[in-house]
């Protein structure tokens, strides 16, 4: 379909405005902080995908998939802290793992019992992990991993693809961020077989790794088709290039990671988020011929510092939820429930002649006002944004914590319940706004 030129719809502005309204008069605590925040926060804010006009609702607690605000409201959590809130608000078995290492004292110093238990989970659960590192997030992760390669392959060149994001300084929507680490990129579109293999054969000899998500996060929750990753790892096997898989958000997607799932060996794989059980977290690992290159007993090893990279609680609360909590029923039963969901909203969108398109795979998906197939973030970018941000502020009103961009990420204490609920203010929201969203051809 083709979008309307943004500034067109003028009942869409109405709707929009009359949203926002009421949603500034049922949180006057939230936006009297949001205001107070400025005086110390640039914007006040520290972390800008939490940012969202008129303001952010300020939360102060959780408990399951519950989260309760400043101003005494209860939401069913959607966002499930952008995948990283996969064990919910708190978990008992993490919370008296973390409380056991608090009374048992922090900051040691030295290797504690849980980083060597936790790597081993790791490296008998992924697959293509034969060997692992820690560190602080996913973010750095991705950038120990694409210096790696460039170190073991003593090439220059990354290759990426147009609407990945990667990190805080390796995001590459909309022309990419001036902060962005300074690696010689080059970009390929997703999804684009015969493109990006060119890309692959010209720059082989300068190119240390091709990197992405098997399924774009911040992109949209937009699926690699399986022949375009068949084809990355046939590529880059034959010239020598290391493919990393990012799977910070998608290694949730199955017990054995995305890349288990689906039969893949990448060369090396990033993790993060959920798998430190609620506290800072990141991890590269892969091949035991690159990893091996990290061991400090070994001549010419690679340097690898960080203070907090095995931190007690991190360790412990990542052991104890990813050993004892992450079973394969319970991964099994989140991501179907998600599937689930996605058909249904799929549906009501046809029923409703809204043109729309919920993306995803298993508990991860995104809502876009578009029509037709999305296989790439360029599919998507004549959206006009107002009709997510209607959505968003209904959903708000309505008791849904959900994200601006239309993602949905479930977390492990979700239930029918929630997602028959959810359904049905889905429903409810296109019923009343049918007349000013777009139209289904």
């Amino acid at each position: 379909m083709q979008a309307k030129p943004i500034g067109a719809n003028l009942e869409l502005d109405a709707a929009i405005a009359d949203s926002r309204q009421r949603f500034i008069a049922a949180n006057p605590a939230s936006s009297a902080r949001h205001e107070g925040a400025k005086k110390a926060l640039p914007g006040g804010n520290t972390r800008a995908v939490l940012y969202y006009e008129p303001f952010p609702l300020t939360l102060t607690g959780g408990e399951g998939n519950r989260l309760m605000d400043l101003d005494g409201h209860t939401y069913v959590d959607f966002v499930s802290e952008y995948t990283a809130g996969l064990y919910g608000h708190r978990n008992e078995l993490i919370a008296a793992a973390i409380r056991k290492v608090a009374d048992s004292g922090w900051v040691l110093g030295g290797p504690n019992p849980f980083e060597a238990r936790l790597g081993e989970a790791i490296v008998a659960r992924f697959p293509a992990i034969e060997r692992v590192r820690f560190c602080n997030s996913g973010t750095e992760a991705n950038l120990m991993a694409l210096s790696t390669a460039r170190a073991v392959t003593g090439r220059p060149k990354i290759l990426a693809f147009d609407g990945g994001y990667h990190g805080g300084i390796l995001t590459f929507a909309h022309g990419g961020s001036p902060l962005n680490a300074p690696y010689p990129f080059l970009f390929s579109q997703y999804n684009d077989i015969a493109g990006t293999r060119d890309l692959i054969r010209q720059h082989a000899k300068d190119l240390a790794a091709v990197i992405l998500e098997p399924m774009m996060g911040g992109g949209g929750c937009i699926e690699a088709k399986p022949d375009f990753l068949t084809m990355l790892r046939a590529e880059t096997a034959q010239a020598g290039i290391l493919l990393i898989l990012d799977e910070v958000m998608t290694s949730r997607l199955s017990y054995h990671a995305y890349h288990g799932k689906v039969g893949l060996k990448p060369d090396m794989v990033t993790l993060g988020k959920y798998i430190g059980g609620g506290c800072s977290f990141g991890a590269f690992g892969g091949r035991a011929d690159i990893l091996d290159r990290f061991d400090p007993a070994s001549p010419n090893a690679f340097g690898h510092g960080g203070t907090f990279n095995n931190n007690i609680f991190s360790m412990a609360a990542g052991f104890t939820g990813f050993t004892q909590v992450l079973t394969e029923s319970a991964l099994q039963q989140m991501n179907g429930l998600g599937d689930d969901l996605r058909t249904r909203m799929n549906e009501q969108l046809k029923q409703h002649r809204v043109a729309g398109t919920v993306t995803g795979i298993g508990s991860l998906m995104n809502l876009h006002f578009v029509a037709g197939e999305i296989a790439s973030p360029h599919d998507v970018e004549a959206a006009d944004p107002r009709f997510l941000h209607l959505w968003q502020m209904e959903m708000l009103l309505r008791g849904q914590y959900v994200t601006p961009r239309g993602m949905i990420a479930l977390s492990l204490p979700f239930t029918r319940a929630d997602i028959e609920s959810f359904t049905g203010i889905f429903d409810d929201f296109l019923t009343d706004y049918r007349s000013i969203l777009p139209v289904r051809q």
